[in-house]
């Protein structure tokens, strides 16, 4: 089985800078891969529901040609984990952890 080419060996290191410890860092990656999922998951129903037929016959199922472009594009889209990663790396993403003791704020 080929490797994707998407795959990016990363440096553990770089991960974890902006919170000491990579289990933070991916724990935060993880949330925001999770909203990007969500986000796009509710984009791609909006977009198909255009689409949705009433007819309940089991019989006959329709090919809709503009229903097969809009899943195939997001099927080429990248992958809300691999957004979040980048996203995270270049400082673009805000998170704060609660802090019992101090009370401090994290970017």
């Amino acid at each position: 089985m080929a490797a994707s080419p998407s795959i990016i060996t990363r440096d553990t290191d770089k991960i974890a800078a902006p919170t000491g410890n990579i289990y933070e860092s991916l724990a935060i990656i993880s949330k925001r891969a999770k909203q990007i999922s969500s986000d796009m998951k509710e984009e791609l129903n909006g977009k198909l529901s255009e689409f949705a037929s009433t007819v309940d016959n089991l019989e006959e199922i329709f090919e809709n040609r503009e229903q097969i472009e809009i899943s195939k594009f997001y099927e080429r889209m990248p992958k809300p984990s691999a957004m979040a990663m980048e996203e995270f790396l270049n400082g673009e993403i805000y998170w704060r952890m609660r802090d019992t003791e101090e009370g401090t704020e994290k970017k």
